[in-house]
């Protein structure tokens, strides 16, 4: 049996293109519910985190829209508002989908703040996408309206926001303990509500949304986990992603991981967090890592199917 931490993507909740309702990511979530039962099925002990860009931007929107009527909340309470969100939908779907072959064991999904430094480089350099995709021209327009900050992202663009790296989560001990209880636990949803330490000791929230694939590494690290499974919706690390030479990466070592994150072989906004969060915990505990698709859970963790990340002797990792 092994302790595996699982970051499910935000885009694997809701798939690009699709409508953000509630009834989408329901159905969403009664499928990643199977492919995590599939790894309980198998006897590992499961931490699940999960992403938040594209609710968070549509609790962004909403905010916006009613301004006149309700006061915006800031960032740090959205990041909130959607761990709770996702948090409910995922516990519920979860539950049922175990409840089916009659296993019924405790979920708890803990609201959890993340500390990040205020002063990090990533406040000068918006990269997270959040919220749905645009054609340029319309993300465009909307920039220049609500002084929003925009990037590409794939063949669409979407608005970003500083992704400052985390420090610390401060529920950690609590998290802790109830996996060592035998309790599943949802935790550090989207990287964790983004706090900082005031001199008072005292934390205050930030605007910005954490990099949840770092905020998932210290999360493996606090529960002692075995493994980082970073479940998304695409299979794998691809050399060439989205040109006609693209072909999958099946295994990497963290070295050649991270050299690929250093000459910018992997994206910023997207595939370069996870491939250098997975290379981290794999060179910070001695564990193994693995990027890949959410219904290939189970292949995914075999090395099947996706990207593995792991150091071995002899490891050829061309």
């Amino acid at each position: 049996m092994s302790r595996i931490v699982v970051a499910l993507g935000g885009n694997a909740l809701i798939r690009r293109g699709e409508p953000g309702s509630t009834d989408t990511q329901r159905h969403n979530l009664r499928a990643a519910s199977v492919a995590l039962h599939g790894l309980i099925r198998e006897g590992h002990e499961l931490v699940i985190s999960h992403g938040n860009g594209p609710q968070v931007g549509f609790l962004a929107l909403e905010a916006e829209a009613a301004r006149d009527t309700v006061p915006a909340p800031p960032m740090d309470v959205l990041v909130a508002e959607s761990q709770g969100q996702i948090g409910y939908l995922l516990a519920q779907a979860l539950e049922g989908e175990l409840a089916t072959s009659g296993d019924h064991r405790p979920i708890a999904v803990i609201i959890s703040q993340t500390i990040v430094d205020p002063d990090d480089p990533a406040f000068l350099k918006p990269s997270k996408p959040v919220g749905p995709a645009y054609d340029r021209a319309t993300a465009e327009l909307l920039a220049r309206e609500r002084g929003w900050a925009i990037a590409a992202d794939g063949m669409c663009w979407r608005r970003v926001v500083a992704s400052p790296r985390p420090l610390e989560i401060v529920e950690s001990l609590s998290i802790r303990t109830l996996v060592n209880a035998g309790v599943i636990v949802v935790a550090a949803g989207g990287g964790g509500i983004p706090v900082f330490r005031l001199a008072s000791g005292l934390l205050a929230g930030i605007e910005a949304v954490v990099d949840k694939d770092h905020a998932a590494v210290l999360l493996a690290e606090a529960v002692e986990a075995d493994a980082l499974l970073l479940l998304t919706d695409v299979h794998g690390v691809y050399r060439s992603w989205g040109t006609s030479r693209g072909s999958r990466i099946s295994r990497l070592t963290p070295e050649t991981a991270l050299r690929g994150v250093q000459n910018g072989a992997f994206a910023a906004g997207s595939m370069g967090p996870k491939v250098q969060a997975a290379a981290e915990f794999v060179r910070r505990t001695g564990g193994f890592a693995a990027i890949g698709a959410l219904e290939q859970a189970e292949a995914v963790l075999a090395g099947r199917a996706g990207t593995r990340f792991e150091v071995e002797a002899g490891f050829d990792s061309r």
